[in-house]
């Protein structure tokens, strides 16, 4: 059962605690009975410091002892119970002292808290009393007087109190009593008093038999057997030099040392004055470490003297004459103290994985160093011997506080192994030292780092789907999962299209994936964002571009543009017989998708009626005149022309010009029918034309508005009278970009006609635009088709007007 003490003590305690309240120390004390079963419950410390019993674990309460005995009580973290934890014995721990007392340290960390708790060891009757022999010989002269008193060792007792010896008794006989008187140090003082003379003659041995007992719970006893012989009178007893015998020894000292000698002398002579020696009282622990030589007196050292484990030994010596008689006298030997044990080092508490983000002055954990030793050889200096970021701090008592003292970070120093040195006060020093080990534990600070600032890939077009692009990498130098990284793509579009159909990536290995074949034509480049994301909490991330380059494949054959086919009618140009040598007749316009030199085309005659009569520009596929025309020459000629381009493998296209030599329209007569159906529907048309203006006036307007905002070059060729000249038929996909395309945004020509009649003359003269590919002379096209009927005469009312196409 707990036991606080009176309550003065108990309000000395609570005014320590709180002027001590940055290390809230307080004093408890509790009492139980020696050799309770394991688990016997002492009290509950929880309870009377007012503390939640949940707190104790979270702190890491525990006790701590600084003397080196074993634990004999523990602490139930679950209930804050104090039990005990392994037998106690009260006279081991505490030989023969009245108060048994046990102190501990009750440890609390974050913050560090010391409680002393004293544990008072109750006493039970466990032990008999014992006298120091089993059987007592004396020999008394038959002379003795009456009342002639005999001394006899008390007996003696390990418990204490009411517990130890309190009585002893005398088996009746007939002629010796007992006499029981305290002595000057406390104890019993025993003497048989002859109460009825001795006779030799009538019987030469005497048996008695003392009892001794305690007043414990049940009584315990013990007795010796004193054996008489009746001889003749012994009158003196030995007597001491000193009643008390002090020395000093220190610890350590070596085997066979002479500690003290004592000395005592009997006025008798012969045997009744021989005084031998023996030890009438002493511990067990001291029989083992003293011996007494029974004629010196000499009390010599036989085991190991160790103050640590004692620091005084109490005995008693009994000197006694030939025949009996007997004294004592009290020996007292005290050992000093040297600097015999080393300081201790005891890591109580230490935070072996250490966060790399902890701020300067972070506890990380506690030191104890214990030293055995007493006054200034205990007293211990602690210091580290590396130069580490961290320090010790003095606490409480020989308690050391292990703090940072800079910034810690992983990815520099993972681990620190440094040597704590404790060095004592002693002469000489003694010193220990404790290698301490302590892990710095990765915080995800570092985002991951790419090995390039930028990318580059090149894929060339038609590629196959799923085909590696390229690969990135990034590095992490944190540690498992914070470094740990994962790649993905950003989020986006590309002419409509989003970023995850065109690419993918292994978020482990970052390789790169086309999601689908790409055309150059589509998609010349784009770029895409690359994110690396570590697994850390919270995760980091960097990113990075990569620049996708689609390489062109020659995979796009040229196409022609003019003389565009319609249908199952070629195309026809006209030609006066008195055109020139090298006059444009003309101009094959033909583009290519690709790029490059896919996109370089040639242009060739392949075919042709009279091969002599006209030539080709290779590269700008002007068709010129190569001679004069003569009457020989037919008046239609066809032309099929090749167009190449440079790609490998070489992809072509063919068209097929008619041209007609001619100096008068009417010798034409698939025209002059033409003209006349035109000119039967004229009026038709013109009535259709005039509600046309009418209705649409408000569309037109609009459309005007929209081709403002849509500009695009549609080249015209004009027609002279019923002939038609179709515009150039431009794909939106063929666009002339950087310079890359292959049909030049307009030509210009001047075209001169005369007034009249669809019978009108024409000549061809030289262009005037020199940044532009030219024609020398205005060229009609004509095409055989039966719809066309428009009066020329209205069209070319100006014969000097210019036309563009």
């Amino acid at each position: 059962m707990a036991h606080r003490g009176p309550p003065l003590s108990g309000l000395l305690a609570l005014i320590t605690f709180a002027l001590m309240a940055t290390t809230v120390h307080a004093e408890l004390s509790y009492s139980f009975p020696e050799e309770m079963k394991r688990g016997y419950v002492i009290g509950n410390i929880a309870k009377d410091l007012g503390l939640d019993v949940t707190t104790l674990s979270a702190r890491k309460a525990r006790l701590v002892s600084e003397e080196d005995r074993k634990q004999c009580c523990d602490l139930n973290l679950r209930t804050g119970e104090f039990i005990v934890a392994d037998r106690v014995d009260r006279e081991e721990l505490c030989l023969e002292k009245l108060t048994c007392l046990l102190r501990l340290d009750l440890m609390l960390e974050t913050p560090l808290e010391l409680h002393r708790v004293t544990f008072q060891i109750q006493d039970i009757n466990d032990n008999s009393p014992i006298f120091p022999k089993d059987s007592i010989k004396l020999e008394i002269s038959e002379n003795a007087d009456k009342g002639a008193r005999f001394r006899v060792n008390e007996a003696h007792d390990v418990d204490v109190g009411q517990n130890s010896v309190t009585g002893y008794t005398l088996e009746k006989n007939s002629h010796f009593v007992l006499s029981v008187n305290p002595n000057k140090d406390g104890g019993k003082n025993i003497e048989l008093v002859l109460d009825k003379e001795l006779d030799r003659e009538q019987q030469q041995d005497v048996t008695l038999v003392i009892s001794a007992f305690d007043s414990g719970t049940p009584p315990l006893s013990g007795i010796v057997a004193i054996h008489v012989t009746v001889l003749d009178a012994n009158d003196n007893a030995p007597v001491f030099s000193q009643e008390v015998y002090k020395a000093s020894l220190p610890e350590n000292a070596p085997l066979n040392s002479v500690v003290v000698k004592v000395s005592a002398t009997d006025a008798d002579q012969g045997l009744n004055g021989e005084v031998s020696y023996e030890f009438s009282r002493i511990s067990s622990k001291a029989r083992k470490i003293f011996s007494l030589d029974s004629i010196t007196g000499e009390i010599k050292v036989i085991g190991t003297v160790d103050f640590e484990d004692e620091q005084k030994y109490e005995m008693r010596i009994e000197g006694k004459d030939g025949f009996g008689l007997s004294t004592d006298a009290r020996v007292v030997i005290e050992i000093t103290d040297l600097n015999d044990n080393a300081p201790t080092i005891v890591l109580q508490s230490l935070n072996n994985h250490i966060p790399e983000d902890v701020s300067p002055g972070t506890e990380v954990g506690i030191i104890h160093v214990q030293d055995r030793d007493s006054d200034k050889n205990r007293q211990v200096r602690c210091s580290i011997q590396e130069n580490v970021p961290f320090k010790l701090i003095p606490s409480i008592k020989n308690y050391y506080s292990l703090v940072t003292t800079g910034v810690l970070d992983r990815e520099l120093v993972s681990e620190y192994n440094f040597t704590v040195i404790a060095n004592d006060a002693g002469s000489p020093p003694l010193s220990s030292a404790k290698t301490v080990r302590l892990s710095v534990a990765d915080v995800n600070d570092n985002a991951p780092v790419f090995d390039k600032l930028s990318y580059t890939a090149q894929v060339a077009e038609n590629n196959k789907p799923g085909s590696s692009v390229c690969s990135v990498k990034a590095s992490d130098p944190d540690w498992r999962q914070n470094g740990t990284i994962m790649y993905s793509l950003s989020t986006g579009e590309v002419n409509g299209v989003p970023m995850s159909q065109l690419l993918s990536i292994n978020a482990d290995t970052g390789v790169i994936h086309a999601g689908r074949a790409f055309d150059y034509e589509h998609y010349k480049s784009f770029k895409v964002c690359v994110i690396a994301r570590d697994s850390g909490s919270p995760p980091l991330s960097s990113n990075v571009t990569v620049n996708v380059l689609i390489r062109d494949e020659n995979d796009n054959p040229p196409q022609i543009l003019y003389p565009t086919p319609q249908g199952s009618a070629l195309m026809t140009e006209l030609v006066p017989k008195t055109v020139l040598v090298g006059s444009l007749i003309s101009k094959i316009i033909a583009v290519d998708a690709d790029s490059g030199q896919n996109a370089w085309l040639s242009y060739e005659i392949i075919k042709s009626s009279d091969p002599g009569l006209f030539t080709i520009g290779v590269h700008s596929g002007e068709i010129r005149m190569q001679r004069d025309i003569s009457e020989k020459d037919g008046m239609k000629q066809n032309l099929i022309v090749s167009v190449r381009d440079n790609g490998q493998p070489t992809l072509s296209a063919t068209c097929a010009l008619n041209v007609i030599i001619s100096d008068n329209l009417a010798e034409i007569p698939e025209i002059n029918d033409r003209y006349a159906e035109s000119d039967s529907k004229l009026t038709y048309y013109l009535i259709i034309a005039l509600v046309s203006v009418s209705t649409f006036f408000l569309t037109f307007v609009i459309v005007t508005v929209a081709v403002r905002f849509c500009r695009r070059a549609k080249p015209t060729l004009l027609f002279d009278g019923a002939v038609a000249i179709p515009s150039a038929y431009f794909p939106p996909n063929y666009a002339d970009v950087d310079g890359t395309g292959t049909l030049r945004s307009g030509y210009n020509y001047d075209t001169y006609m005369t007034t009249g009649s669809h019978t009108s003359d024409f000549k061809f003269v030289t262009s005037y635009n020199d940044g532009t590919m030219t024609i020398p002379s205005s060229t009609l096209t004509s095409k055989k088709s039966p719809t066309s009927a428009v009066d020329h005469s209205e069209l070319f009312h100006d014969p000097e007007m210019p036309a563009q196409v």
